[in-house]
């Protein structure tokens, strides 16, 4: 099989099957050798062990993954890249299936296994926040949009601080290992990328915090107390709260750390409503 990060080879074997890459799909292939191997050597694979991955395009990844000792179980959601796949991927010990990583049941997933994955843009987010919500894997090495690794990344008080933020925060600690350019992929994105490590403390999940979270953050230009009123407690409840967890009553949620809002959780109780 010819090497999958020469661009010329990529543009032939999508050409010999009629098809080209899906901007709608997120689909950006990497072809720089080099950053291949930073992604493998990242992910540390030991020899049997099984890995999952989420768009796999046209295997690139997925073979560098099982060239590396990896039982690799690769789900990709666009079925015309099927033949493709099966060509790319012939004799390598990588179980495919066809569907949205979105729907998948990832509950049955052994606890503390690895994720590897260049993510397609478009799922990157909701995907993360799903699987660490989940606590399935031990650890996952994932290639984003520089902009989301930012926000996984980000502090209190910064602009890229939101909900992703938070759900790392609770979940996970969380490594930037080094950009990705636009050349390095092909067709080329408009935006760099960035490589991502994230392990899973082995926190729970918090169903009561992140409606808390969720419900202050619902207008990131008022204040907490006039998101938290909107969201059904009473205005005396609030600010009784925000003081017992030390927190000023016109602080807006993007200055709050996880531990603040789980002071805050404590203090302030469900809402009336």
């Amino acid at each position: 099989m010819p090497s999958l990060t020469k661009p010329s080879v990529v543009r032939a074997l999508l050409g010999r099957y009629g098809l080209a890459a899906d901007r709608r799909l997120g689909q950006n292939f990497l072809v720089d050798a080099g950053l291949l191997d930073v992604i493998v050597r990242t992910a540390g694979v030991r020899p049997g062990q099984e890995v999952w991955e989420v768009g796999p395009g046209l295997g690139t990844l997925t073979r560098a993954l099982a060239e590396a000792g990896a039982r690799v179980h690769a789900i990709e959601k666009d079925t015309r890249l099927e033949p493709v796949l099966r060509e790319t991927l012939a004799g390598l010990p990588v179980e495919l299936a066809f569907g949205d990583a979105l729907k998948h049941d990832w509950s049955q997933v052994p606890p503390g296994s690895l994720f590897v994955s260049n993510l397609p843009y478009n799922v990157a987010t909701p995907l993360l926040s799903e699987l660490l919500r989940q606590g399935r894997f031990g650890r996952l090495v994932v290639l984003l949009q520089r902009e989301v690794a930012e926000r996984l990344a980000a502090a209190p008080g910064t602009p890229a601080y939101g909900l992703l933020s938070l759900r790392a925060a609770q979940h996970a600690r969380v490594r930037k290992v080094r950009d990705f350019p636009p050349e390095a992929f092909y067709p080329r994105p408009k935006v760099t990328s960035t490589l991502v490590e994230l392990e899973h403390t082995g926190a729970p999940d918090d169903p009561g915090l992140f409606r808390l979270v969720e419900a202050a953050f619902a207008a990131r230009r008022k204040t907490l107390r006039k998101n938290l009123e909107q969201a059904g407690w009473p205005r005396d409840r609030i600010l009784a709260a925000l003081a017992e967890a030390g927190l000023e009553p016109m602080v807006r949620a993007e200055r709050l750390s996880v531990e603040d809002f789980r002071k805050l959780q404590n203090a302030l109780g469900e809402p009336a409503s």
